[in-house]
C-alpha cells in the first residue's frame, strides 16, 4: 500500500485527512480523530535499517496503536515491527511497501477503534 492509498482509505472509512503538525517537516503526517483530535496513526519516512534490514532505503512507515492482546498475533506479521520512535508496548510500525493491504487495513481499523473517545455510561 502506498502512503496516498492509506490516506484515501482513512478519508473513505473515517472522514479523516492527514495533517502535518511538525514545523519544517512536510513529510511526517498525523491522522487524528475528528472529535478529540487524538492520533490514531502517524506516517513517517524511515530507513529500512531502523528495522534490522540491511538497507538504507527510506520508505513510508505508519505507526499504529494496538490493544496489548493483539501484539502476539501481529508481532510476526510480514512488514509489522515494534514501533519506531514510540512506546513499543502500545504501538507498532507497519512498513507500507511490505505489509499486505488487508493487514494494513485491519491494523488501521484496530488503531482507530482503540483511540476513539470512550462513551459515557448513562
Amino acid at each position: 500500500m502506498t502512503k496516498q492509498e492509506l490516506f484515501g482509505l482513512c478519508l473513505n472509512l473515517y472522514g479523516t485527512s492527514p495533517d502535518y503538525p511538525f514545523d519544517e517537516d512536510f513529510e511526517t503526517a498525523v491522522l487524528r480523530h475528528g472529535d478529540t483530535r487524538k492520533w490514531y496513526a502517524i506516517v513517517m519516512r524511515v530507513p529500512r535499517c531502523k528495522f534490522g534490514q540491511g538497507s538504507d532505503e527510506v520508505i513510508d512507515v505508519v505507526n499504529l496503536k494496538l490493544p496489548p492482546e493483539m501484539f502476539g498475533s501481529f508481532g510476526a506479521a510480514e512488514g509489522v515491527y515494534p514501533a519506531y520512535h514510540m512506546n513499543k508496548l502500545h504501538w507498532i510500525s507497519v512498513l507500507l511497501p511490505d505489509a499486505p493491504d488487508d493487514v494494513v487495513q485491519f491494523l488501521v481499523n484496530a488503531s482507530f477503534e482503540i483511540t476513539r473517545a470512550k462513551r459515557q455510561a448513562k
